[in-house]
């Protein structure tokens, strides 16, 4: 059986000639395959007690798998073959990862509920994978619902439910049997928060002012020297920042929504009659 890329062209001159493919439609694959030895690695690293890396590795993992399609469609290298390896890419690198890392380092001391979460998180993530793969978020949504997502999205979910292993690394809590069982309770949480109809703004759709650019590019800049100098202080304070968004975005969909149905409202009246 032929391997996916290949695609054989009649050959005048002994048989079948295999048609070249362009390095730029491999890379984005490439990077796939990058994720899942990242996260898969992080696992291994997890059980070896080598917990710090084991995080950074499961983060990497995450980033790839978070950059892999958008490169593809920069280099307008997308394929059905990249689709499908992407898809089962996410399952490990924002499902099984994570959870069977922070199982390793902690919810383990819980002993079965603990497990139990590693289990639904892994799950709820799967889930929130397909609902977004096959039911199209986008499909019979107006243009201002499609710049929520519904439900957080699985890679955001991947790094705030680790936040109870950033805590531990920067001495702020105790990893004992008390702080298993909390944090069994928030991985529930945020696998209930995955498979939830909650409006999370996406930002696909921000226009940045010409004369932001330049602050903007100093931010980032200024956020990545952090996560490099500080990484579990600037982790920890970026997965609390992140919840505390999740209800003032559901809060802003809510007046969105009333708006646009006033306007509609507003629209469907008759004109009154002079």
């Amino acid at each position: 059986m032929p391997a996916p890329f290949q695609h054989f062209e009649p050959h005048g001159h002994g048989g079948p000639r295999i048609r070249e493919i362009p390095l730029r439609m491999i890379m984005p694959n490439l990077i796939t395959v990058l994720a899942i030895c990242a996260g898969l690695s992080g696992i291994r690293l997890a059980f070896e007690m080598r917990f710090e890396t084991a995080v950074v590795m499961v983060l990497i993992a995450a980033f790839l798998d978070g950059i892999d399609g958008r490169i593809a469609r920069a280099l307008k290298a997308t394929s059905k073959f990249g689709a499908q390896m992407d898809s089962l890419a996410d399952i490990v690198n924002f499902g099984v990862a994570p959870a069977l890392v922070l199982y390793a380092f902690l919810l383990d001391r819980a002993g079965s509920p603990g497990w139990i979460a590693a289990l639904l998180f892994a799950i709820a993530c799967g889930l929130r994978l397909a609902r977004f793969n096959v039911l199209d978020e986008e499909q019979n949504r107006s243009s201002w619902q499609s710049e929520y997502f519904v439900g957080v999205p699985a890679p955001a979910g991947a790094v705030v439910v680790m936040l109870p292993i950033y805590l531990v690394f920067i001495g702020a809590v105790v990893p004992d049997r008390t702080f298993g069982f909390i944090s069994s309770g928030f991985t529930v949480l945020v696998a209930l928060l995955l498979v939830s109809r909650l409006p999370v703004y996406s930002g696909k759709k921000v226009r940045i002012p010409g004369d932001k650019v330049l602050p903007l590019i100093l931010g980032v800049a200024l956020f990545v020297l952090l996560l490099v100098t500080y990484p579990w202080q600037t982790l920890s304070v970026s997965a609390i920042a992140y919840l505390v968004f999740l209800p003032l975005s559901a809060r802003a969909y809510s007046r969105r929504a009333r708006l646009e149905a006033e306007k509609e409202a507003a629209a469907a009246e008759p004109p009154a009659k002079g």
